[in-house]
């Protein structure tokens, strides 16, 4: 059996990471009005995005991976809005995920979130893999921030890791 490559990664390699790409945000002009949080993995990089830019946050929940860590089908919405003509309609987006892996979950919520009239939607992921995906960034998606791309190690990030002290160890080892 083929063993995965894993890497490990701190909270202050996150950290600074998302602080780039919010400069980058600026640098490219584009404004959000709020932020789309992909649950889970979404939810701490968009907290650290507020830190940089404040704005609003609203999270979604969409399974790809079922309790053990098994790929489903397609991926299931188990969160979302509760008023999206309200929340979404006219504004600009800025939709975060911690890792475009497959594309399954980012393709998936774009095409949900665009059936509620958006002005204008941008991706920012912390790592992207550099793989074949199941989806294409569509046409209408001007900005997809990226802080680093990887081949196709296993991610091991921390708010996984039942010892963060650990963790660091790991991440500075590689």
């Amino acid at each position: 059996m083929l063993l995965m490559e894993k890497l490990y990664i701190t909270y202050n390699q996150i950290h600074n990471t998302v602080k780039g790409l919010t400069e980058e945000i600026r640098e490219s002009g584009f404004d959000p009005d709020l932020m789309v949080a992909i649950g889970t993995g979404g939810f701490i990089p968009a907290r650290m995005v507020k830190t940089f830019i404040n704005m609003p946050i609203i999270t979604v929940g969409i399974a790809y991976y079922d309790l053990d860590d098994n790929q489903m089908d397609h991926p299931v919405i188990t969160q979302w809005l509760d008023q999206p003509e309200k929340q979404i309609k006219g504004k600009k987006v800025l939709l975060v995920d911690e890792v475009d892996d497959t594309r399954a979950t980012i393709g998936f919520c774009l095409d949900e979130l665009m059936k509620h009239e958006p002005a204008e939607i941008a991706v920012l992921v912390i790592h992207n893999k550099n793989k074949a995906k199941k989806h294409e960034i569509p046409s209408y998606i001007k900005h997809y921030f990226v802080g680093k791309n990887f081949e196709d190690p296993w991610i091991c990030y921390p708010w996984d890791a039942e010892d963060t002290e650990e963790q660091d160890r790991l991440a500075l080892q590689s």
